[in-house]
């Protein structure tokens, strides 16, 4: 049993218990698996990332993205900005129209269609204009709070997140998230912690709270991260991707209690069909959510051994009644398969070139306006 000592970690007027938070995940932490993830455990989910552009311009599929579940508290949203006044109209119509709760800054993201327009985990390499976004947000966020989530920086030759994250605490964010990978990296290798706890130390003389995220697969994960790198609280990203019940063994581990028992199978077939069905009420379409669902089916059932008619079925699924005959074949007792199923899962991509803008890494004082930079922000959410 491992336990860490009571933190107290603060997002406005609200207090995390435990010091837990659902990374935004593309095309994942819609609010069907925030609600699953809710249920199992406690802590802040994000939602997934939505362009600040799109915001403003009031898409209906964004706004149906930064829609809360019924009862969700506190409300977060994830904004992706390239430009200093797109985000500041966004941040003012989510406090206007009283739309949210939090709100979290991405400059982590490492995918190409983002990057190579200077966003995401490549922007904090252009230092000043990084500050004039974080400043734009928090100037007009009231008492709304804002956070930032970044990355160590493009590539171990560019590393941005000492200089980005003091930044950030100097303009007032709430706190500063660290991914402890840098873009190059993707989702591969080993986490960096090392990195979270150099920030920590940074970040000290302004008393703001920073966040650890990277390869927290475990309960018992996310307490070592903080006892090793002294850090406020944890970031959970691909760990939950077929096992939201990652939150209850994170709840367990931070209250010094013995971890849950793992799902069986049936068990896990249950938590299935409960996330399809939810996501079936999200979309307000059965077909849609089932297809949505479809991209679950592997991590849900890593590990695990079922007959390939089921695994080939349940990914081809279209509706919920077929659903559930496919989960109503699992062998019940089959027992969680403990030492496959508790490591990595999701994208693993090893490292490679980072796409960036002509030039990009040229100038990192460079202030690009909105008519003549290289970057831009597309209306399609996610990334």
């Amino acid at each position: 049993m491992v336990s860490a000592s009571p933190a107290r970690l603060l997002i406005g007027q609200y207090q995390l218990t435990p010091p837990v938070v659902l990374a935004p995940m593309a095309g994942i932490t819609n609010a069907a698996f925030r609600t699953l993830c809710r249920e199992q455990g406690a802590g802040l989910f994000i939602s997934e990332m939505v362009t600040a552009r799109a915001l403003v311009e009031r898409h209906p599929e964004t706004l149906r993205m930064i829609t809360p579940a019924p009862g969700e508290s506190p409300r977060s949203v994830q904004l992706y900005t390239v430009h200093p006044q797109t985000v500041r109209d966004a941040v003012r119509m989510l406090v206007s129209e009283g739309l949210t709760d939090h709100i979290d800054l991405n400059f982590g993201c490492p995918v190409p269609k983002v990057t190579r327009k200077g966003g995401g985990s490549a922007l904090p390499f252009k230092r000043k204009h990084f500050a004039a976004i974080v400043n734009a947000a928090v100037s007009a966020s009231e008492d709304i709070p804002v956070t930032v989530k970044m990355r160590k920086g493009i590539d171990d030759e560019h590393l941005t997140y000492l200089e980005a994250g003091k930044t950030a605490a100097q303009e007032g964010v709430h706190w500063v998230a660290l991914h402890a990978r840098t873009a190059a990296q993707m989702y591969g290798g080993k986490a960096d912690w090392s990195a979270i706890a150099r920030l920590k130390e940074e970040l000290a003389p302004f008393n703001t709270p920073v966040l650890g995220n990277g390869d927290i697969w475990t309960g018992a994960d996310g307490v070592r991260m903080m006892q090793e790198t002294g850090c406020d609280g944890v970031v959970v990203g691909r760990g939950c991707l077929g096992r939201p019940w990652l939150f209850a063994e994170l709840v367990a581990a931070f209250n010094g209690d013995s971890a849950p028992a793992l799902p069986n199978l049936r068990q896990v077939g249950e938590v299935m069909l409960r996330h399809a069905n939810l996501l079936a009420e999200y979309f307000h379409d059965e077909l849609r959510g089932c297809r949505d669902f479809r991209k679950h089916v592997a991590w849900y059932l890593k590990g695990f051994t079922v007959k390939n008619h089921l695994r080939v079925g349940l990914a081809e699924v279209s509706t919920l009644a077929q659903m559930k005959t496919y989960i109503d074949e699992f062998v019940g007792d089959q027992p969680f398969p403990t030492e496959i199923a508790t490591g990595p899962r999701g994208r693993t991509t090893t490292t490679r070139a980072v796409s960036l803008p002509d030039g990009w890494l040229n100038d990192p004082d460079e202030i690009f306006s909105v008519n003549s930079a290289p970057m831009s922000e597309s209306v399609t959410d996610g990334g």
